[in-house]
């Protein structure tokens, strides 16, 4: 009996671990649209406009979805934590990332943002309290240096570092922050709540930032420019949020996480769906490293196990 139970406990953590596995892959995908769908809004939109009315906008589908599911209100001590997840995701990430694509293109930042996963799992081990084996760092490593190296060799990655370069890298920072932070919140919420309750919370400076710039600059833009800005926010700043972190709660903050370093191909992959850009081998080449990476992350154990999110 003792061993029938073991089997189906292992069978049962296996179970959540790829279901996590396909949510974050599913939020990676929404997400890989992100920065491109960014350069495109703030072409014709004011950058601030961009990061802040983003945030407005996906705040009142939240309170839609809260009142909807009747969701109850946060403790104290959640409302702390969902501070840190509204500084990183729904403050501090769009508004670098949108004031540096003024001036850089979403190929030079997707460079920047292959680190975001690693810095994710820095954060999984600082604020969760995960505790990844040397395995899941070597392949993290090494799915890190092939993204950069394609990313390198595409000329994607060029100059010295910039002022842009230098928000990107602060995106990075507190978007893993945010992701770590929402990731393990997400476990005692589910992932749908934790990013509903942040943009509820970040309200109050989302909401008059974005009145205070389109009074100033009453934005003007073409239907091209108003659906990048209607994808950040249906998409980036909110459904995709939903899959992401129930995601990082069921299979592992630093695990799930890695899955981002497809991000970068896949950006490439969406320019030449849509952009007509031809994928050329060693783009595909190393898609098949950043995969096997992941797949190789995805077999390690972290000491401390994933709790299951709702």
């Amino acid at each position: 009996m003792k061993g029938q139970s073991s089997v189906t406990a292992t069978s049962t953590v296996t179970a959540e671990r790829l279901v996590g596995l396909v949510l974050g892959a599913l939020g990676v995908l929404a997400f890989s649209m992100s920065l491109p769908a960014t350069r495109v809004a703030v072409q014709q939109l004011d950058p601030w406009f961009v990061a802040f009315g983003r945030a407005v906008g996906a705040a009142l589908l939240a309170w839609a979805y809260l009142w909807i599911t009747a969701a109850p209100r946060p403790t104290p001590d959640q409302w702390r934590r969902l501070s840190v997840v509204a500084l990183g995701v729904v403050v501090g990430f769009p508004l670098c990332t949108s004031l540096a694509l003024v001036t850089q293109t979403s190929a030079h930042g997707a460079v920047v943002i292959t680190v975001l996963p690693a810095m994710t799992a820095v954060f999984a081990v600082l604020r969760a309290g995960e505790r990844p084996p040397p395995l899941f760092w070597l392949a993290s490593t090494a799915g890190l240096l092939a993204v950069l190296a394609f990313l390198v060799a595409s000329g994607a990655v060029h100059g010295a570092l910039s002022p842009a370069d230098l928000l990107l890298l602060a995106a990075v920072v507190l978007c893993g922050l945010g992701y770590a932070e929402g990731g393990a919140l997400a476990r005692e919420l589910g992932g749908a709540r934790t990013i509903c309750w942040a943009l509820l919370l970040s309200l109050p400076v989302t909401g008059p930032v974005t009145v205070v710039v389109a009074v100033a600059d009453p934005p003007r833009a073409d239907a091209v420019n108003w659906s990048a800005f209607g994808y950040l926010t249906l998409v980036s700043m909110f459904l995709g949020f939903f899959a992401w972190y129930a995601g990082l709660a069921r299979g592992g903050i630093a695990q799930v996480g890695q899955i981002q370093l497809a991000q970068p191909v896949l950006t490439l992959v969406w320019s030449a769906l849509l952009l007509g850009e031809t994928v050329t081998p060693a783009s595909i080449g190393a898609a098949l490293v950043v995969l096997t990476c992941v797949v190789l992350i995805q077999r390690t154990r972290s000491r401390a196990p994933a709790v299951p999110g709702r």
